[in-house]
């Protein structure tokens, strides 16, 4: 795909924050579309957004924003940005009004009009201060400054942590609708991979670091199974595919892709994996290497 086809571009990203490490990051985002970024706690999901954001001074890589390098060109690159934290980073004291008055200056496309539209149709009062919205107030606070200097990408990490099942509803059908411009993006870091697999076309999974898998969700949903039974008519050659492999008393789980289904005994039952099945067991798997290479030291 074309450089500007893709409204978001890494490239071999690294950067070390004491003893956690981006291992080589790449991924793209195409233009029109949501991409999903998950992966458990301290996958390196927000090292990897402050570093697009240039709040992070990389170690090395390339991260490219609407064609732009992200550090020569961050200050244009902002202004197209609209970015949802999991918490609000505007002042609390002040009201809806008094924090237009502080943001219009720093953005040359900004739209009164559209920011008093949108809260209006959030039903988020003018005159409240913010820091006594509740926290599905505040997200819809963020969007709607966001929308309000016309970004092209936007871009939440973990948005829906905390909020309730109406509100999270309520924020993924604005994602929706602001997609509906095919000149814009979504860049989506949750651990909640329902919503994932509600409104992402794509998806790229962290693991310690390290991208496991980055393409197109649809393709991921093809990709692996969950493989239950009883341990007993499991083959060397089956064991030796599977990924987080669980024994307990009345059987095992484990993760496989599902080409390595083949030959895989009827006494043996396999289902469709889910985004959170296959984070859960590629972490099971890492712990496993893990403590496996420190026994062998």
């Amino acid at each position: 795909m074309a450089d500007m086809e893709n409204i978001l571009e890494i490239t071999d990203l690294c950067k070390t924050y004491g003893d956690f490490s981006l291992k080589n990051v790449s991924f793209s985002l195409p233009k029109g579309f949501i991409m999903g970024f998950v992966g458990e706690n301290g996958s390196g999901k927000t090292t990897t957004i402050r570093s697009i954001l240039d709040m992070a001074h990389i170690d090395s890589g390339k991260i490219t924003v609407f064609g732009m390098d992200s550090m020569k060109d961050s200050i244009a690159i902002k202004e197209r940005i609209g970015v949802v934290f999991d918490s609000l980073y505007l002042g609390q004291h002040l009201n809806a009004k008094q924090i237009e008055a502080q943001l219009k200056p720093f953005y040359k496309d900004w739209d009164s009009e559209a920011y008093l539209r949108r809260l209006d149709e959030f039903e988020l009062p003018v005159d409240k201060k913010i820091g006594d919205f509740s926290k599905g107030m505040k997200m819809k606070f963020m969007i709607a400054v966001a929308l309000s200097h016309k970004a092209e990408l936007i871009i939440l990490d973990e948005p829906t942590s905390g909020l309730d099942p109406v509100a999270r509803d309520e924020l993924l059908d604005i994602l929706g609708e602001f997609i509906e411009n095919e000149n814009c993006g979504v860049l989506f870091s949750t651990h909640i991979t329902t919503d994932v697999e509600r409104i992402a076309d794509y998806v790229t999974i962290l693991q310690d670091g390290a991208v496991w898998y980055t393409g197109a969700k649809d393709e991921l949903a093809e990709m692996y199974a969950v493989l239950k039974g009883d341990e007993k008519y499991l083959t060397d050659d089956i064991k030796s595919k599977l990924i987080g492999f669980h024994s307990y008393r009345n059987g095992f789980d484990a993760l496989i892709p599902v080409d390595g289904l083949v030959g895989v005994p009827d006494s043996l039952v396999y289902e469709r994996a889910s985004i959170d099945d296959i984070l859960v067991y590629i972490s099971k798997e890492h712990k496993y290497a893990k403590h496996r290479k420190a026994a062998e030291v």
